[in-house]
């Protein structure tokens, strides 16, 4: 079920008296919370409504709070926060649980209360009692990261419902800038609504202004420049990013990173794997890869390898005062155009 029908049913059909949101999406959550809010009619600080953190409360005094009944309304809502107990997660100074008598609560819930337990995680325990039961007696809603292309589908269809036009290349510049992350990207199209409010057509120079790069996409467009041979403009990154406050040793950490995923990309392309599974393979996001396969194609494993090793020389070296950080990475910007260029 797609997460429009999933707010739909919250907004008109009956509601269940347990529920899970399983997921990290974090704009999805909030879509979620918020139908449950105006459903039931409820504020943040209303008496019929009430929320938990499971890592601070115990579960004993979350079952009061849904064993009572409602103050002069027909329901009550509580939230379950962070409930660690459906999960491998073993936070320090949690507190001990009757998971028993919680299991007892979801075998009868009473009628009045909407329970919903908010589980920030890729998944749950299936190992245990207490998630067995929470599977068969409530009702899921998922808000796991969506697909590239599902992320693309709704932020098309969230740009042309606000009447807005977006040039080709100022989408893909936008999709890349937010990571296609739907969370990161509906935050930054607050921001060229704010713009759009008299100009529709948003072009890749509007994109530039209003959405900022991540350290991350500034070391992506550094390890581009090192991989074409372009050494003065890798340089000039890397002069920015200090001018920035980022630290060598952390830009050197990114940059080993990055050419190690296209290390792995490019192996798993050699025997045969495509972008969803080596996307699963590597646990990253479809985008990344689909990038890194981009990159990757370009070279041989061993010129990656190479060019890895070397990092990791260099990251030891910074580390333990061989040389001077910047002469080090600068020297390996040089010598890697050379190699590229051969």
């Amino acid at each position: 079920m797609n997460m429009q029908a999933v707010l739909q049913q919250i907004k008109q059909k009956p509601l269940k008296n347990i529920y899970f949101v399983l997921g990290t999406e974090s704009f999805l959550q909030e879509q979620v919370r918020a139908a449950f809010l105006t459903r039931l009619n409820v504020e943040e600080n209303d008496l019929n409504f009430s929320q938990f953190d499971l890592k601070e409360t115990p579960v004993s005094q979350l079952l009061l709070e849904v064993e009572s009944s409602p103050f002069f309304g027909d329901n009550r809502l509580v939230f379950a926060e962070s409930p660690f107990f459906l999960t491998t997660e073993k936070p320090k100074n949690a507190p001990e649980n009757d998971l028993d008598a919680l299991i007892e609560y979801l075998e009868n819930p009473l009628d009045t209360t909407i329970l919903v337990f908010w589980i920030a995680a890729d998944k749950m325990d299936e190992r245990k009692k207490i998630t067995k039961r929470l599977k068969k007696h409530g009702q899921l809603i998922d808000v796991q990261p969506l697909k590239e292309a599902e992320v693309r589908k709704y932020l098309q269809q969230t740009i042309a419902n606000d009447q807005l036009t977006f040039t080709r290349e100022a989408f893909d510049l936008f999709f890349f800038l937010t990571d296609a992350s739907l969370s990161k990207a509906m935050q930054e199209l607050q921001k060229i609504r704010l713009f759009a409010s008299e100009e529709r057509q948003i072009t890749k120079e509007v994109v530039q202004a209003l959405v900022p790069k991540s350290l991350e996409q500034n070391v992506f467009d550094l390890t581009s420049s090192v991989l074409d041979g372009r050494a003065q403009e890798a340089l000039r990154l890397y002069d920015d990013l200090l001018v920035q406050g980022e630290e060598t040793i952390k830009i050197n950490a990114i940059l080993m990173s990055q050419i190690r995923l296209l290390l792995q990309v490019r192996f798993l392309q050699n025997i045969g794997q495509q972008q969803g599974t080596i996307a699963e393979v590597l646990k990253i996001h479809a985008f990344r890869v689909k990038l890194a396969m981009q990159q990757a194609r370009k070279f041989e494993i061993k010129t990656l390898a190479q060019l890895y090793d070397e990092l990791i020389e260099n990251d030891f070296k910074i580390k333990t005062g061989q040389m001077d950080k910047e002469l080090i990475f600068q020297l390996f910007v040089l010598k890697t155009s050379q190699l590229i260029r051969k």
